[in-house]
């Protein structure tokens, strides 16, 4: 595990309070960030996450509100900023598959236009709303973006084709905020395969071993695996920018 002094330097996690983004929000504050963490108002278990690492000793401050609203998501990272004092590392987690199983890719009918508003706006706008509203900041502080895409957006099958595309979109988003955001601001993705998070919790056991048997490393990746490479390309990578960096554990 990646372990810096980060004491100083100020972090905003978007859906920071479960999976990937909580285990992100817990390595920043544990090696002494102040960590503002981002998560829908009406999530009930996010005020109990927070409070986990408060418990800790931890600097974690609340950032409510929703990246898929083009307002709310401008405002949540200006009240962040504003009560940090500024933003070093902006890490674009929040995201949706909206929906609690899989869409076969020939099921265009749920394709609706309900279903691809909310994906693209939560998982393609979003972060380009919270990049746009945090770039002054993060110029100032010669920062970093991190998003978290999926290697969905990498041909391999996600849970639907809006999911696919929009992580499709995020790829090649990072590379068109690297160019506009440099010098000052580095912007990197992550692309993780299937990781051990709610999202899978109830998929039958036989599913999961299937998963697992197609990567070269024998089993599913867990968030704190993600949250790792995500650490390494906001702090220590400081020659990269306009990458992808893919963790499912050699997926075949």
């Amino acid at each position: 595990m990646i372990s810096l002094d980060l004491s100083g330097r100020k972090v905003l996690v978007t859906g920071g309070a479960s999976g990937i983004g909580f285990a992100t929000a817990a390595m920043f504050a544990r090696n002494g960030a102040t960590v503002s963490i981002n998560y829908l108002p009406s999530d009930a278990a996010a005020k109990e996450a927070v409070n986990r690492l408060r418990s800790k000793g931890f600097e974690v401050l609340d950032a409510p509100g929703d990246v898929s609203d083009a307002d709310d998501a401008r405002s949540c990272v200006s009240r962040a900023i504003d009560e940090m004092g500024g933003l070093d590392f902006l890490i674009n987690n929040a995201g949706t598959a909206a929906t609690r199983r899989p869409i076969p890719f020939s099921d265009l009918d749920a394709m609706t236009e309900a279903l691809w508003i909310k994906v693209l706006s939560t998982n393609l706008i979003g972060p380009f709303r919270c990049s746009q509203a945090a770039s002054a900041a993060l110029k100032m502080s010669k920062g970093a973006i991190v998003n978290t895409a999926s290697v969905a957006g990498l041909g391999l099958r996600g849970s639907s084709i809006a999911y696919a595309a929009s992580k499709a979109g995020l790829i090649n988003l990072t590379k068109s905020l690297a160019a506009a955001l440099a010098p000052d601001v580095r912007v990197n993705a992550v692309a993780p395969g299937l990781i051990s998070t709610d999202w899978i919790a109830d998929w039958p056991e036989q599913r999961k071993e299937s998963a697992a048997e197609r990567a070269l490393l024998g089993r599913i990746g867990y968030p704190e695996e993600v949250a790792t490479a995500i650490f390494f390309l906001a702090s220590a990578a400081t020659f990269v920018t306009g990458q992808t960096l893919t963790i499912d554990g050699g997926s075949l």
